[in-house]
């Protein structure tokens, strides 16, 4: 079997360093493509479409590779990047923490015996149920995001115990790929403002609470951030907050939380964020802040989420349609929206390519859309695809392994498609498809 040059075996790179499709995605001059070593025809013919696919031996190379480029770090996955029970189980056994934002993750993390204590909890208007489910789960930090939410999570905490937490503050930092995704920077609903006063009234607040351990400072500047720079400048301001406490309370807190929002390539060409630059830039500058500063260097603790999953997945789905229209060609295929609203929210592009045959066409423009009632249900714009596609081919579309299945709606009644893990040459079903059954489930009637 010939293997083209787009074949992402990528030996010798890290992780983080590789294109939008994973590593273990090859494709044959033939037409064919696998992952894993199981050609994308099979599972598409024994799980149908549209499918979620993850590169199981990929996603579990990019937790090693976050380890291994920063060993004294604490490792936590976002698990609303991508979460199901099999994905809470790979990251346990590859000794990350897990970052859950909602009581369901937090379900879902207790369902398959996730350590508690390697558990963060965020949110920005956490409800007083998940506040209790967290301090009854006895999760490791939850992250304070408001000056009431201090007094309400103090009072709830058992007599006798003590609950680590994290205070987020706003780092002022603007980074991230779309003003949507951006949380760094003032006036948005994350954190506590350092310029209002907010963070430091959080922090007396919290060390005058006897059941709250104040552990650290936390901060998230966005997502999609491809370079290291605005999270050098984080580190420097945050450090500088510590210096600032240790000042006002002569308490040196242990823990500094950068957050996550590590960006990854999602066309051909692109670039993700380098994670041993990363990871060399920000330990550089906690130290050195930190040494200016007389403070003892804080344990760093860091959230990837699509850096972890993102390329590790794909999407698979048939064609349907193909429309010619005045200056544009529409490929519609079997899903849509409702399985990827990225492209709606936010403008975002991706890679796309026919799959299963070989086509001697010259390659055109075209636009794959869904099959929603919407005018907006896009999937990708001018991509390059065999000028003689036809109903019943397959396209897959690269790096969906993040936002996709955890975004996934149930729009025009369309049931969520099923994810697929593979690994050494088998599929195997981790989550199955939603079937009309499943919707009905729901609806109690009249």
């Amino acid at each position: 079997m010939c293997v083209l040059e787009q074949d992402q075996a990528a030996n010798g790179r890290t992780a983080a360093m590789a294109g939008p499709w994973s590593a273990g995605t090859r494709f044959t001059a033939d037409g064919g493509a696998t992952v894993g070593g199981v050609p994308l025809t099979d599972i598409a013919t024994r799980f149908g479409t549209p499918a979620y696919v993850i590169d199981e031996t990929d996603l579990r190379a990019r937790c090693r590779a976050y380890r291994a480029a920063l060993p004294d770090a604490e490792v936590v996955y976002a698990a609303k990047a991508f979460l199901c029970r099999a994905m809470a189980s790979w990251v346990r056994e590859e000794g990350l923490g897990l970052d859950v934002a909602s009581g369901g993750e937090l379900a879902v993390a207790a369902s398959v015996g996730f350590p508690a204590e390697r558990i963060v909890f965020h949110g920005n208007a956490k409800t007083p149920r998940e506040l209790a489910a967290a301090v009854e789960a006895g999760v490791g930090r939850i992250v304070v995001d408001t000056l009431a939410e201090i007094n309400h999570l103090a009072a709830i905490v058992p007599f006798g115990r003590r609950q680590k937490v994290l205070i987020r503050v706003i780092p002022d930092i603007d980074a991230g790929a779309h003003r949507a995704i951006r949380t760094g920077g003032e006036d948005q609903k994350f954190g506590m403002s350092i310029a209002s006063g907010a963070a430091a009234e959080a922090v007396a607040r919290t060390l005058g609470q006897s059941s709250l351990e104040l552990a650290g400072l936390h901060c998230h500047l966005g997502s999609q951030i491809v370079t290291p720079e605005p999270f050098e400048r984080a580190a420097r301001v945050m450090v500088e907050q510590l210096a600032q406490i240790r000042d006002t309370h002569g308490v040196t807190l242990p823990e500094l939380d950068l957050g996550g929002g590590h960006g990854i390539p999602y066309l051909d060409g692109e670039r993700g964020l380098d994670l041993e630059s990363y990871a060399r830039r920000v330990d550089d500058a906690v130290r050195a802040q930190a040494a200016w500063l007389g403070l003892p260097v804080p344990r760093l603790i860091i959230e990837p989420g699509r850096a972890v999953s993102g390329p590790a997945g794909l999407t698979l789905y048939r064609v349907i349609t193909v429309k010619r229209g005045l200056s544009r060609i529409f490929v519609a295929v079997d899903g849509g929206m409702s399985d990827n609203p990225r492209p709606c929210l936010y403008g975002a592009r991706y890679t796309a390519r026919m799959i299963g045959r070989r086509s001697g066409a010259a390659t055109r423009a075209a636009t794959v859309v869904g099959h929603h009632c919407e005018a907006g249900d896009t999937l990708a714009e001018d991509v390059e695809l065999p000028a003689d596609i036809r109903p019943g081919d397959l396209i897959a579309v690269a790096a969906t392994g993040a936002y996709h299945h955890s975004m996934a709606s149930t729009y025009n009644m369309t049931g969520r498609p099923p994810v697929v893990a593979v690994a050494s040459g088998r599929a195997r079903l981790v989550v199955r498809r939603e079937e009309p059954a499943d919707l009905m489930l729901r609806d109690v009637g009249l």
